[in-house]
């Protein structure tokens, strides 16, 4: 069965959608489905075709087609994603993450009939009327739609309450990393916040916290791992805030040296905006780490608060400080939470059961399009 991979960003590119993506297609290559990756292309560096782990992925300037108002350029992209979709004849179009580029889908749905699956990872798009207008329209065209939690699903119909018996919850899962998690490091101990550096991640928000936090804990250090346009603001904080000697800025960390950076961390820090559901807290659990977290989005469907890690409001640098300390202060408290998210993500948010289920509600809705065709 052939799947038209519809993905506003792909590998190279590094985030929890990008990364999952990055594993759930080569493992349902291997339950029989043949996959075409469609995909901005906003870097020359970049090629217009080319293969990932033998899956064909189609990268065309959405983007830059836009951005330079120009109609011929914008009609010949069009013509190029409409000739793909009548070559290659998917049997379902997933639409794996929204973004501006499903423009380009909705404008060519007739050059290929396929039953359309939307699949949502956040609510970013909540405050751009614009945004919602093309996202409230993909949802009203899809004939399944999913979310990576609940929250994201509550968000989704919301929005278009239409679609509500046709959603459903799935989970984002990982596999259980072979390395053994390590002990908690108590002195000296060590935070970690990693993701994109940008404002959502709330970064900002842990500098702040850990300035308050030095007195009570001399020894403190904080890792801050990723990229992204946010590094030089943290990094001016850091240095006014007087904790250039307790912070670390690492970089861009590859998806499989993660685990072993979280096997050096006693506390995960996770003061976002919003989430979907964040593939770092996963990993933080399944390496045996509490988290301390805010209540946004999916961080309260992976964060069980003082069971596996510790939830604060939104923006409250104070609150976030004392919960780190609660769990600093306390070793074997963090040490059993760690423990506890462990064995909930691997219950929870296993990758088998994340396959298995897109696995399942792709024969779904291939065999009803083809029962209704024959029809």
């Amino acid at each position: 069965m052939r799947i038209l991979f519809w993905s506003e960003m792909f590998w190279p590119y590094i985030g929890g959608v990008e990364v999952l993506a990055a594993k759930l297609l080569p493992a349902l290559r291997e339950r029989g489905y043949e996959f075409v990756v469609v995909t901005r292309r906003d870097s020359l560096d970049l090629l217009e075709e080319e293969r990932f782990k033998g899956i064909p992925v189609y990268r065309f300037p959405f983007w830059t087609a836009f951005m330079d108002n120009s109609l011929n350029r914008v009609m010949a992209v069009r013509q190029q994603v409409a000739k793909l979709k009548r070559t290659f004849a998917p049997h379902l179009i997933h639409v794996n993450s929204f973004g501006p580029s499903v423009l380009f889908h909705l404008d060519t749905a007739r050059a290929h009939s396929a039953p359309l699956l939307v699949t949502l990872h956040g609510d970013r798009y909540k405050q751009d009327t614009r945004s919602d207008t093309l996202l409230e329209k993909t949802l009203r065209s899809a004939d399944w739609v999913t979310g990576c939690s609940a929250a994201v699903v509550e968000y989704g119909r919301q929005l278009v309450p239409d679609f509500t018996p046709h959603s459903s919850l799935i989970y984002n899962g990982l596999e259980t990393p072979p390395l053994r998690p390590e002990s908690l490091p108590p002195n000296p101990p060590q935070l970690l916040c990693l993701g994109r550096l940008v404002p959502e991640k709330g970064f900002d928000l842990a500098l702040t916290a850990l300035a308050s936090l030095i007195e009570r804990f001399p020894h403190i250090r904080l890792v801050i791992a990723g990229d992204g346009p946010g590094r030089t603001g943290l990094e001016q904080q850091a240095a006014k805030l007087g904790l250039t000697h307790v912070v670390d800025f690492v970089g861009w960390v590859a998806p499989d040296k993660v685990p072993a950076l979280i096997n050096t961390a006693t506390v995960v820090v996770m003061p976002s905006w919003r989430e979907g559901l964040p593939l770092v807290a996963l990993e933080a659990a399944l390496m045996a780490r509490p988290v301390v977290a805010t209540r946004v989005g999916g961080l309260l469907e992976v964060v069980v608060h003082q069971q596996t890690g510790l939830l604060v409001e939104q923006e409250d640098s104070h609150g976030l400080a004392e919960a780190i300390a609660s769990l600093l202060d306390h070793p074997e408290t963090a040490t059993e939470m760690g423990q506890a998210a462990r064995q909930r993500a691997q219950k929870v948010f296993s990758w088998k059961q994340c396959v298995d289920a897109y696995d399942a509600l792709y024969q779904k809705l291939i065999t009803e399009a083809r029962l209704q065709q024959g029809g």
